[in-house]
């Protein structure tokens, strides 16, 4: 197969992480390539330096076969390479089409460049089934459709290599299967494809190669038909990896959550939580089930504070949550959160990580007097966190945006599990972190239902909700359609999903 790409003994430093050690690596055109990897293996890194936000320290790019240098993202749009970023580079308050056109307006006039565009849109968005309205505020669309958003933009300026870090990370499992039909179509007129994912199921479902990177170095490349599962894992973390949770039977103890007829509506007076009741005992897990966007979001919020219901009762350690029960007073009462969106709730991504691992406990005596912290304490608490929860680079001072998604989801996990919660709610544990983390995650949480403690997950993966599961309640549109135990098949969670229930069906 003939090299759309050849990257060259590239090797990049930043400081001490030495992220890419001499890496070689050749992508065939018109192909989907997967590359996997732990999280901070360098593989976001490799691709970075591809799409011009680093330079290499040393190596070579090579082209169809032609050296190139890439000092920019401008070079690489230059030499046909595209790249949609796991967190997306748009501009929330403008249209699809200015988002689109944004950087390629080709003149001082704007208008024929928003007419030509608008018409090469309509081409490619009927090409490669991408429908999005031209006109609608991207801000204002759901993550699926921003995504699409990401790559006409990549395609509008001409790419033919088109690279995707995590796309899935966001997706509903319809929507992820959509982008799949997408990819193929552009894998077979041609394009070459570069998919970043830790999630090995859809790596053997999808690519025709696979490369997997650890501690930055290329340990392998596999045709993805001549492997499996298992071997990738091995080959990911460099040892034999548990690809089940493995859990002893619930002891329930006391109620520590109950939920009584909650409702929210929102500004428009829709409800997005309806008449919703459940209970979550002491030394269980209970998985809230659902496509994202079916109310899972706000259900946490309301139980953690953060938003107050329009009516309905919530009960924590026996006492009835009103007014003043915001999320300070609830971490005091025992209740620790792991927010569904670490970018934006869960961390201050300018803040050094020490700071981001002491968000929402920075009161505490333990940390310092009065209106002052003390630094080496909480440098100290953050170092010690690293360590058990293997966080890469095990680094305090570096700042938060720098560590990848799953070491930014591990800061956020030790920081909160730390605290010995009784109540730990939790969404969306393992979203864009690798499966060497997912294990670790799940045996972490496993080990707190076991000590007694109480869990609320929500989680859009099917397979992670029945694993770690004791009771599932599913949702579908603001409502509980039904609770289901861990043991019920898939599918019957799947009609819940979708509104219609087994005696319905």
């Amino acid at each position: 197969m003939t090299a759309a790409i050849e990257l060259i003994g590239i090797d990049k430093r930043f400081g001490a992480v030495h992220a890419n050690k001499d890496v070689t690596l050749a992508i065939g055109q018109g192909s989907i390539h997967g590359i996997i990897g732990e999280n901070g293996a360098g593989k976001s890194t490799l691709m970075s330096i591809l799409f011009g936000f680093y330079q290499a320290d040393k190596g070579e790019i090579r082209i169809k076969g032609q050296p190139v240098r890439i000092r920019s993202s401008s070079d690489a749009i230059a030499h046909g390479i595209g790249m949609v970023h796991q967190h997306f580079m748009l501009v929330q308050p403008f249209t699809v089409l200015e988002n689109v056109v944004l950087g390629a307006e080709g003149g001082a006039l704007i208008g024929p460049a928003l007419a030509k565009a608008r018409a090469e849109l309509t081409r490619l968005a009927k090409e490669y089934e991408l429908d999005v309205d031209p006109d609608a505020i991207v801000g204002e669309l759901p993550v699926g459709l921003q995504q699409r958003v990401e790559i006409l933009k990549a395609l509008f300026k001409g790419a033919d290599v088109l690279i995707l870090d995590e796309p899935t990370g966001v997706l509903t499992p319809d929507e992820a299967d959509h982008l799949f039909r997408i990819l193929r179509t552009l894998r077979d007129e041609g394009k070459t494809v570069i998919l970043i994912t830790h999630k090995l199921r859809e790596i053997m479902a999808i690519t025709d190669h696979v490369s997997v990177m650890r501690r930055g170095e290329l340990v392998a490349t596999k045709e993805t038909k001549n492997t499996n599962v298992g071997e990738l894992a091995e080959l990911m973390v460099g040892r034999r990896v548990l690809l089940r949770v493995e859990k002893g039977p619930a002891k329930p103890g006391a109620v520590a959550l109950e939920v009584k007829n909650l409702t929210w509506k929102d500004k428009q007076g829709v409800a997005r939580v309806d008449n919703v009741s459940f209970t979550v005992r002491s030394g269980e897990i209970v998985g809230i089930a659902g496509v994202s966007g079916n109310g899972q979001s706000e259900l946490l919020d309301l139980v953690a504070g953060i938003t107050k219901p329009t009516s309905g009762e919530i009960i924590f350690e026996n006492k009835v949550c009103g007014p003043t029960c915001d999320p300070r007073y609830l971490r005091q009462e025992g209740l620790a959160h792991v927010p569904e969106d670490r970018q934006h709730r869960g961390l201050i991504t300018s803040f050094d990580a020490s700071e981001s691992a002491i968000l929402g406990w920075h009161y505490e005596e333990s940390l310092g007097k009065g209106f002052r912290l003390d630094r080496d304490k909480v440098v100290e608490r953050c170092r010690s966190e690293m360590n058990e929860f293997d966080v890469r680079p095990s680094d305090p001072y570096l700042k938060s945006a720098k560590f990848s998604g799953g070491n930014q989801q591990k800061i956020i996990l030790a920081r909160e599990i730390e605290r010995d919660p009784d109540l730990l709610i939790v969404g969306q544990p393992t979203r864009g972190v690798d499966i060497g983390a997912i294990e670790f995650i799940h045996r972490r949480l496993i080990e707190l239902r076991d000590q007694g403690k109480a869990i609320l997950l929500v989680s859009v993966e099917l397979d992670e909700i029945r694993a770690l599961s004791d009771r599932i309640p599913v949702m579908f549109a603001g409502r509980i359609m039904g609770e289901r135990d861990a043991s019920t098949d898939e599918r019957e969670l799947g009609l819940l999903m979708a509104g219609v229930t087994k005696e319905a069906a």
